[in-house]
């Protein structure tokens, strides 16, 4: 899904840098408030890169001008909510584009907007509507796995109508075409990635669990009752 370098009308290239660029500000400043008050997030803030930066470079070719993959950003998105996750998402198209030549420079701005600032919020609101429905950490990291996949994918699909629209029907035309053509490798990469997140989370739990405590993610463990302790003998005078 990463929109290929030239690919998009220099004006197309321009305003989504500036749609973005709000956003990753913000992350910034998140980030740096982030390691500032908890310095021990510093390598959990890492991983949840990585796993972004790995997830996402893996390419299925799609359509011309574009490609599938999972993306990653859900993850981050539930530790460190999205805001975060438009600083990591955009260093990580950065060194994508610099680095695998995936995407580009001129189209930096449309992939951030796409993958690190829409895929996130999207894949957030579905975290929290699952577990203020009653579902369960798991469910709602599949949950915010999948919709943080399924949103990037929508909203590349409607850049690229916009900056080419169908010569009969226009941008709902064009918007219809990449929609569909993305769907058949998009939709099986979100059920996967979802999955990927619930085994990732299966593990965090138990290697990283005062870490996602502190992070709200897990509510605290009360810890086992010791019914062994002994009972104290009431103080004399103590009762009347």
């Amino acid at each position: 899904m990463h929109i290929a370098e030239g690919f998009l009308p220099p004006a197309h290239a321009i305003g989504w840098t500036i749609a973005a660029a709000p956003f990753v500000v913000h992350g910034a400043r998140a980030v740096v408030k982030e390691v500032r008050e908890n310095p021990e997030s510093t390598l959990l803030l890492g991983a949840a890169g990585a796993f972004t930066f790995v997830l996402s470079a893996i390419k299925l070719p799609s359509i011309t001008g574009s490609s599938s993959h999972p993306t990653g950003t859900g993850l981050g998105a539930v530790l460190f909510r999205p805001p975060v996750m438009a600083l990591l998402g955009t260093v990580v198209l950065l060194f994508q584009a610099l680095l695998l030549a995936h995407g580009g420079l001129t189209t930096l701005g449309a992939n951030a907007f796409s993958m690190a600032v829409v895929g996130p919020w999207a894949g957030y609101a579905a975290y929290r509507l699952v577990r203020r429905s009653g579902g369960g950490l798991l469910p709602g990291v599949f949950a915010a796995m999948a919709i943080a996949d399924l949103a990037t994918y929508v909203t590349t699909a409607l850049q690229l109508a916009w900056a080419h629209p169908d010569a009969a029907s226009g941008f709902a035309g064009a918007a219809a075409k990449f929609l569909s053509v993305f769907a058949f490798t998009q939709v099986p990469l979100a059920i996967g990635e979802g999955l990927l997140g619930v085994l990732l989370f299966r593990v965090l739990t138990v290697n990283a669990r005062p870490e996602l405590e502190r992070l709200g993610v897990l509510r605290p463990d009360p810890g086992p009752v010791d019914t062994e302790a002994p009972v104290r003998a009431p103080a004399p005078g103590g009762e009347r």
